[in-house]
Order: structure tokens, then C-alpha cells, then sequence
């Protein structure tokens, strides 16, 4: 029964390849099932107590590493997610990388060498805020490449991620779906809160008024790129406390997927006594 809810729940959100994807609708205001805000805030503190036995068996077992790519609008939740999500891990474990603009070395290189160089040890859980996809996200809605080379890029991610995949790395994506209206409340809170200005960047209103053109981006990245081996999870994000535990949810069940068996000592123990 539990395993059949588990893939339930995956499958509501997991985005089937090849499928047409609508981002930035109004399901970014569901609820993904969940009861209540009050109900999701108390099952959050368990999802996290079972990802914390699943990240000591990854960690200590080293001999698998988890991905986890995080893509979303600008005040979509990445910081929050991670903050909120895998901030009670233990940071031992945990490695998190911010793509932002190339710099003059990654320019001299391909798109997928710095990320490449990122890419989790095994026995950790690694995380990309914002990845490769800027590559066919960014790039595709301002024309910083040529068109023919963008339309390769959606092959060459498959294949680097399969790559990762047959090299004992795990790779979940995660999709933070938030609506038009609500990236305007959240910048309009940034912009009004002297606690948060320092988050507002004028150019944010800019890539706003290229909304569509990022939402057409955005659903042909994951109808393409979501694969049996990397799959696209598309989560509501316009409300926090689904976000959560969704994005909890998600992590636990699969690292439980990945058959983590628990640690055993170096050496035998039998008659190890501890003296005075």
C-alpha cells in the first residue's frame, strides 16, 4: 500500500517524456494532496528524519551520490528550498552549487564542463542551484547561441546525465512552478522589505517581461529532457509549505529507491570490549 502511494505520488508530479508540459499555470497553486499547511508543517520534521538516515547510509556506504537540480523562475524558491528542505542534513554531506553567468574560463570551455567538475563524490548529496539547463533556458529565450546548437543541447543533456546515471550517480530534477502573479507579489515583497531588498535586482523586471517566452523555454527543456533515467518532477511552488514537503517527499523516496543498505563496520567487532 505505502509503495503504492510512494509511486503515486510521484507520478502526479513526474513530467512523462515526450509529453507536452504547461509551466506557470495555475497548477503552480496546488496542493499536491496535501491536507492542510498545519498537516504539511508536522509531516515535514518526520521526511526529515528519515532523509537524515538515508543520507548517513548514502554517506557512509560511498558508493552511490545523489544529484538533485533545482531550476526555477527568479524568486521561484531555490535558496528557500535548500534553506528549508536539505538544511537540516549534515553539511558534511551536502555539497551545493550555484551556477551563475560563465566566467571567461567556462566561456573557453563547452557549456557542460563546469558542471561536469561539480558533479557529486559518491557518498554525497549534490545539489545544483540552476545547472545546465540555463543552457537551453536563458540562452534559448535571448539568442546567446545559434538556434541549431540550442536544439542539440536537449541530446547532449541526456546523454551527460545517462552518463551520470551508469556512474553510480542518481540525478532527480526538480522544477519550482510558480505563477506569473506570484513572482510579482514575491518581487514586490523584496522591493518593500529593507530585510530583502538586497535580494531585488532591477534586471529581474526585465527577464519578467519575458515571461512567455521563458514558460515555451522552460516546457521544452523538461518534454525533452525527462528520462527514465533523470527524470523532470514539475512541484507547485506558489505556496512554501507545499514546496517543502513536496520537494522532501520527493528526495526520501528517492534515496529509499536507490537501495542504500546500512553501513557495517571496517573490521569484525565480535569480542571488541571498551576498557576502562
Amino acid at each position: 500500500m505505502k509503495r503504492r502511494k510512494a509511486e503515486a505520488f510521484l507520478d502526479r508530479l513526474r513530467v512523462r517524456p515526450g509529453r507536452d508540459v504547461r509551466v506557470g499555470g495555475p497548477e503552480a497553486g496546488g496542493d499536491c494532496g496535501f491536507r492542510d499547511k498545519a498537516w504539511a508543517e508536522r509531516e515535514l520534521p518526520r521526511e526529515h528524519r528519515r532523509l537524515d538516515e538515508l543520507q548517513a547510509r548514502l554517506y557512509a556506504g560511498g558508493e552511490k551520490a545523489l544529484l538533485v537540480v533545482l531550476q526555477a523562475m527568479d524568486t521561484g524558491g531555490k535558496d528557500g528550498t535548500i534553506r528549508r528542505v536539505l538544511g537540516p542534513l549534515n553539511p558534511q554531506g551536502v555539497a551545493v552549487t550555484s551556477f551563475r553567468r560563465p566566467s571567461e574560463e567556462e566561456l573557453a570551455h563547452d557549456y557542460l564542463w563546469r558542471v561536469h567538475r561539480a558533479a557529486p563524490a559518491r557518498g554525497m548529496i549534490g545539489v545544483f542551484n540552476r545547472s545546465h539547463y540555463e543552457d537551453v533556458l536563458v540562452v534559448r529565450v535571448h539568442g546567446l547561441s545559434p538556434k541549431r546548437e540550442i536544439e542539440r543541447r536537449y541530446g547532449q543533456i541526456n546523454a551527460f546525465e545517462k552518463h551520470l546515471a551508469e556512474n553510480s550517480v542518481t540525478v532527480v530534477k526538480i522544477c519550482l512552478d510558480i505563477t506569473k502573479d506570484e513572482q510579482r507579489r514575491r518581487l514586490q515583497e523584496r522591493l518593500d522589505d529593507p530585510a530583502k531588498r538586497w535580494k531585488f535586482d532591477v534586471g529581474d523586471l526585465g527577464e519578467r517581461r519575458l515571461w512567455d517566452r521563458y514558460m515555451q523555454a522552460y516546457a521544452l527543456a523538461l518534454g525533452r529532457c525527462s528520462t527514465a533515467w533523470a527524470p523532470w518532477y514539475l512541484v507547485p511552488a506558489d505556496r512554501n509549505w507545499v514546496r517543502n514537503l513536496a520537494v522532501a517527499r520527493i528526495l526520501r523516496l528517492t534515496l529509499e529507491a536507490m537501495d542504500l543498505p546500512r553501513p557495517r563496520p571496517r573490521q569484525s567487532l565480535k569480542g571488541v570490549v571498551i576498557g576502562d
